[in-house]
């Protein structure tokens, strides 16, 4: 993805263009990539808005949930603690299965939080796809 895309995105995020955003998603699939490179900027108002749109792509069945997942799955071995929660709490909303043991990694994170963020994902998870507790 373009620099210059990412770039237009990420501001109109942090102006809270939310709506724009998801239609952008909706008509122009091929730009999903930028989700993780939202939940990883460093101002907060685009990491919460990223956190928005996952929930809002999640409540129409967005036909690219799974490889943004995959996309952000790898967000968990960050070293920035807040990059490593909102990860965590984002696959709690789009992922799927595959990504459980990559959460379990996080169970025993020296973060408090982000252990038990990690938790309640892999129950999200479960829930969502009607999988019993372990």
């Amino acid at each position: 993805m373009e620099q210059d895309l990412y770039d237009m995105i990420a501001d109109y995020m942090e102006k809270g263009f939310l709506d724009n955003i998801i239609d952008m998603f909706k008509y122009e699939p091929d730009i999903y990539p930028v989700a993780p490179r939202l939940i990883s900027d460093e101002r907060m108002r685009v990491r919460l808005g990223a956190i928005a749109l996952l929930e809002s792509l999640a409540e129409i069945n967005f036909g690219h949930l799974e490889e943004i997942a995959d996309a952000i799955a790898p967000l968990l071995k960050s070293e920035s603690t807040l990059i490593r929660g909102d990860a965590a709490y984002g696959l709690g909303i789009i992922g799927v299965n595959r990504h459980i043991p990559q959460l379990q990694n996080l169970l025993n994170d020296e973060i408090p939080d982000i252990a038990e963020s990690a938790l309640d994902s892999i129950e999200a998870i479960r829930q969502r796809n009607h999988i019993p507790a372990a």
